[in-house]
């Protein structure tokens, strides 16, 4: 399955963000990068990454598209991966998760088929963000009854 990803950073983010761009393409990603496209120390997060949530949102129509579009996602960028993740997760639709490691993207993918990675630029090496989104973006939601009930309460309860 053909995954499109958007990504996007901050300045804290922008280097790996740029690397990752790079790398997923060679690997035979689709991806679009939402910006910044030139580093800015003086930039914030909410208005950079803003693009590639709308971009992702707009490719949703309906609340079940939602749940199962599981070919377009977001790559999201900070120094710390928590301001990113808790700027999109306030949008109805949204499923971000932090990671910091390749078990962890697999399990929050697995298991909350989260359709934001958001990475953590100042803990997490360039090679090791690289390693982290492919895993996350390898692994699959598990369908399992549970799971999918959990997904449709976040939904429905917003």
């Amino acid at each position: 399955m053909l995954v499109k990803i958007y990504i996007a950073s901050d300045h804290g983010g922008f280097k790996t963000k740029q690397y990752l761009v790079k790398n997923l393409t060679e690997k035979g990603y689709e991806i679009e990068d939402m910006g910044p496209f030139d580093y800015d120390p003086t930039d914030d997060f909410p208005t950079t990454i803003l693009p590639a949530l709308k971009k992702l949102l707009n490719n949703y129509e309906t609340t079940e598209e939602k749940l199962n579009n599981r070919d377009i996602r977001a790559i999201l960028i900070c120094k710390n991966g928590v301001g990113v993740s808790i700027f999109a997760n306030r949008f109805k639709g949204i499923r971000a998760g932090l990671s910091w490691n390749s078990e962890h993207a697999k399990s929050h993918r697995n298991d909350d088929d989260t359709n934001v990675l958001a990475l953590p630029a100042c803990y997490v090496s360039k090679r090791k963000a690289l390693r982290i989104s492919l895993a996350w973006l390898k692994a699959e939601f598990s369908d399992e009854p549970r799971h999918k009930k959990r997904i449709q309460q976040i939904e429905e309860l917003l």
